[in-house]
Formats: C-alpha cells, sequence, structure tokens
C-alpha cells in the first residue's frame, strides 16, 4: 500500500489563521494596534520572519492595514460594507427607526439569552464595567448611545457567537445612531432615564445570574419600554403640530 506524504502546513499561514481567528472573535477589534513585531513573535512563539510574512499575507487580504513608522492596525473599515451607505438611507428615515427596535428586540434578546447561558467570569466584569460607564456620562446624549453600543457590543462578545458580534460591529454606527435618537425622546420623559437604568441592571444581574430565559425577557421589557416611551413622545409632537395649525388657521 502507497502511503501519501503528510505535508506540515507553513509557519505562516498557521500565524494566518490564528490572527484571523482572533479578529473573527471579537479579540483584535477594527482600528485596533497591534503590539509591535518583536512581542508578538515572542507570544507566538515564532521567527519574526515567518510573523512578518503572515502579516503581508492578512494585509493582502484586507483584514491589517499598515502604517509608515506607525505599526499594524486591524483595518479600521473591516466591517463598514455591512453598514454603508445602510447608515445613512436608515438614519435618515424616522420610520425606520421602529423597524430598527424590532430589530433589536429579536438580536438582542438573543444575545442576551445566550450570553447568560455561555458567558464567562472575564465576559461578566466587562459588561458590568459597560454598565457603570453608561451611567457616569448619562445625560450626555452621544456619549450615552456609545457606551450603550459598546455595552451591547460586550453582551454580544459573552454569546461567544461570531455571527452575533459581527452582526452588531457591523451595524453599530446605525445602532448608535437610533440609540440616541430614542435618547433624545427618553430624556423629555420625567424618570425614564431612571427606568432605564433598571431594566438594564435586570438585565445584567439575569446574565450574572446565568439565567438565559430571564435574561432575554429582561431585553424585551426594556426594549418595549423605550418604544412605548418615544411612541407617546412623538404622538405628543404630533397633537402639539395639529393644534399649532389649526391656530394659524384661525388667525387667518
Amino acid at each position: 500500500m502507497a502511503y501519501r506524504r503528510i505535508s506540515q502546513p507553513k509557519l505562516s499561514d498557521v500565524i494566518v489563521k490564528e490572527l484571523e481567528k482572533m479578529v473573527l472573535e471579537g479579540s483584535l477589534k477594527p482600528g485596533q494596534k497591534l503590539p509591535p513585531e518583536r512581542e508578538l513573535a515572542v507570544q507566538f512563539e515564532v521567527s519574526r520572519p515567518s510573523l512578518r510574512e503572515a502579516i503581508q499575507k492578512l494585509e493582502a487580504k484586507g483584514v491589517l492595514t499598515r502604517r509608515q513608522g506607525g505599526g499594524t492596525y486591524v483595518k479600521q473599515q473591516l466591517w463598514n460594507s455591512l453598514s454603508d451607505p445602510l447608515v445613512e438611507l436608515l438614519a435618515n428615515n424616522p420610520e425606520s427607526q421602529y423597524d430598527l427596535l424590532e430589530f433589536r428586540h429579536a438580536t438582542e434578546g438573543m444575545m442576551a439569552y445566550y450570553a447568560a447561558l455561555r458567558g464567562t467570569d472575564a465576559d461578566h466584569a466587562s459588561m458590568r464595567r459597560k454598565i457603570e460607564q453608561i451611567k457616569e456620562v448619562q445625560g450626555n446624549t452621544e456619549a450615552e448611545a456609545k457606551a450603550i453600543v459598546e455595552f451591547n457590543c460586550s453582551v454580544a462578545e459573552a454569546s461567544h457567537n461570531v455571527a452575533m458580534l459581527h452582526l452588531v460591529l457591523s451595524l453599530a454606527p446605525l445602532l448608535q445612531r437610533n440609540v440616541a435618537e430614542n435618547l433624545e425622546q427618553l430624556y423629555r420623559r420625567e424618570g425614564s432615564s431612571e427606568a432605564a437604568n433598571i431594566h438594564r441592571e435586570a438585565l445584567i444581574t439575569a446574565i450574572l445570574a446565568r439565567d438565559p430565559d430571564a435574561a432575554r425577557t429582561a431585553s424585551n421589557q426594556h426594549l418595549s419600554y423605550i418604544e412605548e416611551v418615544t411612541l407617546e413622545v412623538r404622538r405628543e409632537d404630533s397633537r402639539q403640530q395639529r393644534s399649532l395649525r389649526r391656530m394659524r388657521n384661525d388667525q387667518l
């Protein structure tokens, strides 16, 4: 019987697969700078020429980018193909904001479920830090929206489902604008920020307790509250505009 020779994979290809895995799982994020080649070679226990060859292959694939004299970075636009020009199209359409809330109901509830099921102690610590960051910037719409999306990303990471994680990463700009618009409506309703904090606390408590059903329920209740408040605020605006139009007509 003839046996085929088993060929060893090229070391640079092994390094490529490892770096791609880190990008895919979110260990390396868009725009993040890689450690210097010397440090990476030590961490991977490989030679610098093999590491350099792997980085060149990932540059050619469009995963990494090198800046002259400034190091190597994960490409910032890695996920933009899913969000541009979708961001502008959806963000400028008021009706699409409710579609986004429905989308968030489905995705965030599912992510919360799996985060409770699979989250590690490190994931729990990351989510808790993100919750505290939201509280620190409350009152600043843009900063709070950014912090909320970062918290959602940490929940996606804790789900240990790379499809969910990269869906959130790809749509982060769109989601951030949606959250900012919702916050502007919430700020107009007294006590709404406090209520949102209570909902998020219920969510994180369920995740830390590793109760997936409670986590999904808490996520859905939070988003249902946001939808209820934003709809009511918009109805009030519509009524006020109608009254103003009547007043103008009466004065004619």
